[in-house]
């Protein structure tokens, strides 16, 4: 089991603003990567990582505006009660097939996000054993922690592969994310301006604890991992994310529970559905009307210089000034972009801020096997009876999520059509195929015959089910 704290903080704000009793359904899923094999029995890892409360917990989450409701507390006593659907150990599955999905209580299924996300990095350990040998060793030889290599060795020794020498470089580890961290605040004049947003990036807790201490060592003081704040004396951070706005199916519903439903501040996540048809404008609405509690917005994905600059054109049309918080994929070169647009606006820096995930915590690891290399995803699918999906803002954004709770059906040998169907649970399978996900499914394919599918055979293909689902989501959140 898990401290409760090992979690990213908007996960508190969230289940605060929502229905933490609810049942909901999340799915995970690789966007990319092509062929990957799963090397662990999902629902054991599942049960190990629960979240159980610890002495002084619930009083640290008061102390950093995260009070949690009778509701929480409850929800995280039920945590047990998780209803896990999976591929079976050693399958193959590819871009966008559902790997598995967690159904239970909306506060504990959203808490596992980010711990979930870090067995993308096992799964490419497992992939590169198996399907690219020759590259085993550049990817694995050095680590971060200890912790790190034994992931490492428990995952080749799982698939039957020998492991490669491997060399701990913890200290050097640490010394290249206070390096970076410092380039960044040499860019935007002050760490003051910078927070860490990595714990989902990290291949495991240890490595993003080491990141920590570098992120420390060079004056950042703002990390989401509340946890990571607690060990290190740091403030935990985080308000909004897809899953809140998912759940109440429209931006200006999802904004106004969590400034009604929490005394704090807010930072209204734009990209839900379309940033600049709706996240903006809703958000400023609100904004204009609680002026003085100091709320921001939070750019994610689309064209980010577009929207800025339409968000400080409307701003100053309106007469508010909302910090503009700036994430998704940042880097040194997009960060250096982005404050020469402040500047040319005349925006304060104070009044814009920036967010590192994967670019201080996993470009810094050494290893190639990061979770942006393969996309990884940890998206809501249902909220109570009601499916929901992310669209990603933009035509071809490549951030679609699947809604319901869905399931993989696979082709049987000889038949014909898609390797793979993206369906729902409880859909009649489609003849030539076979259930693949949950307790009813059939053995996975093995992995040369896998291999010698084709790149047509591979597309993302949706079932019927699922295909009507998309539709009816999409004229409901665009009509």
């Amino acid at each position: 089991m898990t401290g409760l704290l090992v979690t990213d903080g908007y996960k508190f704000s969230m289940a605060e603003a929502g229905w933490p009793l609810r049942d909901e359904t999340f799915y995970a899923s690789h966007r990319k990567g092509g062929l990957q094999v799963l090397p662990f029995d999902v629902e054991k890892e599942v049960r190990a990582i629960l979240p159980v409360p610890k002495p002084g917990d619930w009083e640290f989450l008061a102390q950093h505006d995260y009070e949690m409701s009778a509701g929480f507390k409850a929800a995280i006593a039920l945590a047990s009660l998780v209803k896990v659907t999976a591929l079976p150990r050693f399958s193959i599955f590819h871009d966008r097939e559902p790997i598995f999905s967690i159904t239970g209580p909306s506060a504990v299924v959203s808490w596992l996000e980010p711990l979930v996300l870090m067995w993308s990095y096992r799964i490419q350990v497992a992939t590169v054993a198996l399907l690219r040998p020759d590259e085993l060793a550049a990817s694995v030889g050095t680590v971060t922690c200890e912790a790190q290599k034994r992931v490492v060795l428990e995952t080749l020794d799982a698939v039957g592969v020998k492991a490669p020498p491997i060399t701990v470089d913890a200290e050097g580890y640490v010394a290249r994310v206070t390096a970076r961290v410092k380039e960044l605040a040499e860019v935007t004049g002050s760490p003051s301006r910078l927070f860490e947003v990595g714990l989902r990036a990290a291949s495991c807790v240890e490595q993003h604890l080491l990141a920590l201490e570098g992120c420390k060592a060079a004056g950042l003081t703002r990390t989401s991992h509340v946890h990571g704040a607690r060990s290190l004396g740091m403030i935990p951070v985080g308000t909004m994310g897809h899953e809140h706005v998912q759940r109440f199916g429209s931006d200006e519903a999802a904004f106004r529970a969590m400034v009604e439903r929490r005394s704090n501040r807010s930072s209204f996540l734009l990209d839900t559905f379309d940033t600049i048809k709706s996240g903006i404008p809703t958000a400023y609405a609100i904004i204009k009307e609680r002026q003085g509690k100091h709320d921001s917005i939070r750019y994610d994905s689309g064209d980010k210089e577009a929207q800025y600059r339409f968000a400080i054109s409307l701003a100053n049309e309106l007469g508010i000034r909302p910090v503009q918080i700036l994430e998704d994929g940042f880097d040194t070169v997009q960060t250096k972009r982005f404050e020469e647009l402040r500047k040319e606006v005349g925006w304060k820096p104070e009044e814009q801020v920036y967010g590192y995930g994967g670019f201080i915590v996993a470009q810094t690891s050494g290893s190639p096997l990061t979770r942006d290399r393969v996309a990884a995803v940890y998206k809501l699918t249902q909220t109570g009876k009601r499916p929901c999906m992310k669209f990603g803002n933009e035509a071809g954004s490549g951030k679609q999520s699947v809604p319901g709770k869905p399931v993989l059906w696979r082709r049987r040998a000889g038949a014909s059509g898609p390797f793979g169907v993206v369906a729902q649970e409880g859909e009649a399978v489609a003849e030539g195929y076979e259930l693949l996900t949950g307790s009813q499914a059939k053995q996975a394919p093995a992995l040369d015959d896998a291999r010698s599918v084709s790149a047509h055979d591979l597309r993302l293909v949706h079932s019927p089910a699922t295909e009507a689902m998309i539709d009816r989501l999409k004229k409901e959140a665009f009509a």
